[in-house]
């Protein structure tokens, strides 16, 4: 487990650092191309320049994360998938109902996300390659329209400024995205590249889409069909796609739950060398100790499954459903602090109200109902 979170962490550390000079670059380029140029001529002083500077790189930024997940809705919907979800930031459209419901829902690593449910397997295929790569065209094809106006708006000096800032932060998203990563989350050219190597992983994508479809439409995992959630082989386990089944494995143990047995799953998964993300890799530790705690609860196995990587993550992800239940069962369980505890139980309500998805909030009172039976079971 801790070879493999090694190495992990150190694909993540990679994938900032690209992010890091991805940034500098653009934001040199876009220095020197908007701030030299009027500060030479006088035309503005340093400190406006320098606001406008920043309001064009944070708008452009915002719009590329649009232009980025409309692609993936774009492209998507011409290769024959359907609508499930739309996120930009916190900010969650979701259909449920045959109605467009507005929500909240924030996931660290993420700017955003377009989820719709896929086309018909044929013949162990279907369409993946301009579903997950349309946000990558869509940052080209706007950066390319950027650079093309700014061309024509020579003379108007704000315009074509704000244009170069949209097509360098384009050019920008384009190659973060495009070229293959690994790190929180898998990137999309990385997806791309794992489901065209291997049937299982196409397979695996396949799967989670239909069972985010069946979320999206209020299904909890324990009553989806039980073939979906068969566990990978270690072999298959590397891949990052069919390491995503192994995930939702052990989440539907925790549903049923079936808390010994996800203890071990989870355990089992971590200690070998797979494709499972980091983002995945900390909430399955949050059930981890969710599990020990209504379990044996012992200190020591707490301190390290809790280390300081752990606490930072949650604290990324305090507003998530099961950061805030595995809070709630840390500060009631281990703490006992109450009045922590009943905090921690107002600030899961009040998320509970914008969620995407109630019947996984229906889920996670179950199991913060859990640990007041695990306390009373404790006292006596």
């Amino acid at each position: 487990m801790v070879k493999d979170g090694k190495k992990k962490r150190s694909g993540t550390a990679l994938t900032s650092i690209f992010f890091v000079c991805i940034g500098g670059v653009a934001g040199f380029l876009i220095g020197r191309y908007f701030m030299v140029g009027a500060l030479r001529e006088g035309s503005v002083d340093l400190v406006p320049a320098l606001l406008m500077l920043l309001v064009g790189v944070c708008l452009s930024t915002f719009l590329q994360i649009i232009f980025h997940e409309g692609g993936h809705l774009m492209f998507g919907l011409l290769s024959g998938y359907r609508f499930s979800s739309f996120r930009i930031g916190s900010l969650m459209w979701i259909e449920q109902d045959g109605k467009m419901r507005f929500r909240r829902l924030s996931l660290a690593g993420t700017g955003g996300q377009c989820l719709m449910s896929p086309p018909p397997m044929k013949n162990g295929t279907f369409p993946y390659v301009w579903y997950n790569l349309g946000g990558v065209l869509m940052n080209l094809i706007t950066a390319s329209v950027s650079a093309g106006v700014a061309l024509l708006c020579q003379n108007l000096r704000l315009v074509n400024a704000f244009c170069v800032v949209v097509a360098l932060m384009g050019i920008a998203f384009a190659l973060m995205n495009g070229i293959p990563m690994r790190g929180a989350v898998n990137n999309d050219g990385y997806n791309a590249l794992a489901l065209g190597k291997s049937p299982q992983a196409l397979r695996a994508f396949w799967l989670q889409m239909k069972i985010n479809e069946r979320i999206v439409a209020g299904e909890r995992l324990k009553d989806m069909p039980n073939d979906w959630f068969l566990m990978p082989s270690d072999a298959d386990m590397k891949n990052s796609m069919v390491a995503v089944l192994g995930v939702f494995a052990c989440n539907r143990l925790m549903d049923e739950k079936h808390f010994a047995a996800t203890d071990r799953e989870i355990e089992r998964l971590l200690s070998m060398d797979s494709g499972i993300v980091e983002l995945h890799r900390r909430l399955l530790i949050d059930d981890q100790i969710y599990c020990e705690l209504v379990g044996e609860c012992k200190k020591e196995r707490l301190d390290i499954l809790r280390d300081k990587a752990q606490v930072k993550f949650n604290k990324s992800m305090k507003n998530f459903p099961t950061v805030l239940r595995t809070e709630y069962a840390y500060a009631l369980l281990a703490e006992h602090d109450e009045e922590k505890a009943e905090k921690l139980r107002l600030a899961f309500e009040k998320m509970a109200r914008r969620y995407p998805h109630p019947q996984e909030i229906e889920a996670e009172r179950e199991l913060m109902e859990e640990c007041l039976l695990g306390k009373v079971k404790n006292q006596n």
